[in-house]
């Protein structure tokens, strides 16, 4: 069932805004999908250590819900902080890591966890930087896939939910620090306006 609710708390600069915000998907098909991911990651894994990086703050809720449903006893996580959005609605294309790893990689089988994969820039230069610390292997897991907007080419092992060019916030995803806690809904109102 899909819902339309309207909050109207949204302050852009000085103008006070309605938002219409839409279900995009309900936690069951969130749910479903994740432990999907989950299984495929752990047949292709099955005991051998994984190392889950998680790029904060937008996966963070993806990569708890991942994390419960491996059964692999060897997995180890560390979190990132990049910026490529600042209070926008697109990318700047400029990446600022924010927080770096607490742990080294060299050596570890590293999975790169990412709330969605949109025009590819930041991770591909995650992908670059990382790759200089010497994992055994490094691939990335991403909730969502935008591949309409993709300028750079990034190798997404396992892909969750297609979703087309639209903007999107809940499960983590947000817009100003806001919404991260919402299930995932699109804001058409807000992609228009801003």
């Amino acid at each position: 069932m899909r819902k339309l609710l309207v909050y109207d708390r949204l302050i852009v600069g000085e103008e006070k805004v309605k938002e219409r915000l839409e279900v995009l998907y309900s936690e069951k098909e969130i749910e479903e999908k994740v432990k999907e991911l989950a299984n495929r990651i752990d047949e292709d894994y099955k005991d051998r250590p994984l190392h889950l990086i998680c790029i904060l703050k937008g996966a963070v809720m993806f990569m708890c819900e991942l994390a419960k449903r491996l059964e692999n006893p060897n997995v180890t996580m560390d979190f990132m902080a990049v910026s490529s959005y600042g209070d926008a609605t697109e990318s700047s294309g400029i990446v600022r890591i924010v927080k770096d790893l607490d742990e080294p990689l060299e050596g570890k089988n590293v999975l790169l966890v990412e709330d969605i994969v949109d025009t590819g820039r930041t991770l591909s230069h995650l992908t670059k930087l990382l790759g200089e610390r010497n994992p055994t292997s490094l691939e990335i897991c991403t909730l969502l896939d935008k591949p309409e907007r993709r300028e750079c080419e990034v190798k997404v092992k396992y892909k969750g939910i297609l979703i087309p060019d639209i903007f999107i916030v809940g499960y983590s995803i947000d817009y100003q620090q806001r919404y991260r806690g919402l299930p995932i809904w699109r804001n058409s109102l807000l992609r228009s306006k801003v």
